[in-house]
């Protein structure tokens, strides 16, 4: 694996070479890993947190057990609301604002180019799904036809599921298990 274009910024990599490797076995066959941040404490940091963001979700990476598993919160760019952060003197932190939460996802001591790359690749996933919602609140209800033309109400169903998957609104697991369960219908 090739991880000189996600260390660019001063990540350590190791830390970025381990979380990459781990990453890959969870991400969709359609899905890319866009940038990686990783927390830089004043002292020596021995298990640094980090942060990967793709182009459908954002995964908050927290090391547990000295460095030996990790524990992952991962959100997908239609459960974001909002996405900011705050430069201080020691580095920077993400908020992350969830639908449906009261409190943000939050992660501190990033350096500040870090976090700025960041925040760009967030803002820029966040605006494609806002693109996506507003596309399919825009498409036009599907036209009554005469019932001899008229499909049937499974062939409706699966090229509904079809458009949510082309418009990354749900994974390809999900698009498989629901066509395979209205499939099963027959």
């Amino acid at each position: 694996m090739n991880i000189d274009r996600y260390i660019n910024d001063g990540q350590d990599p190791k830390v970025a070479e381990k979380l990459l490797l781990k990453l890959q076995d969870m991400l969709t066959a359609d899905e890319h890993i866009h940038y990686v941040a990783v927390q830089k404490m004043p002292a020596v940091t021995l298990f640094p947190d980090s942060i990967a963001v793709t182009d459908k979700r954002i995964f908050f990476c927290k090391s547990t057990k000295l460095g030996l598993a990790t524990d992952f919160e991962i959100f997908p760019w239609n459960h974001v609301q909002d996405l900011s952060f705050k430069e201080g003197i020691l580095g920077a932190k993400i908020i992350v604002a969830l639908t449906g939460r009261d409190e943000p996802q939050v992660m501190g001591y990033i350096p500040k180019n870090q976090v700025r790359k960041l925040y760009q690749w967030g803002s820029d996933a966040l605006a494609k799904q806002r693109r996506l919602e507003k596309q399919a609140e825009e498409e036009p209800t599907l036209k009554i036809m005469p019932p001899n033309e008229q499909e049937d109400e499974l062939t409706l169903k699966l090229k509904k599921l079809k458009s949510l998957f082309e418009r990354q609104l749900i994974t390809q697991a999900e698009y498989e298990n629901k066509k395979n369960e209205l499939l099963s219908q027959l």
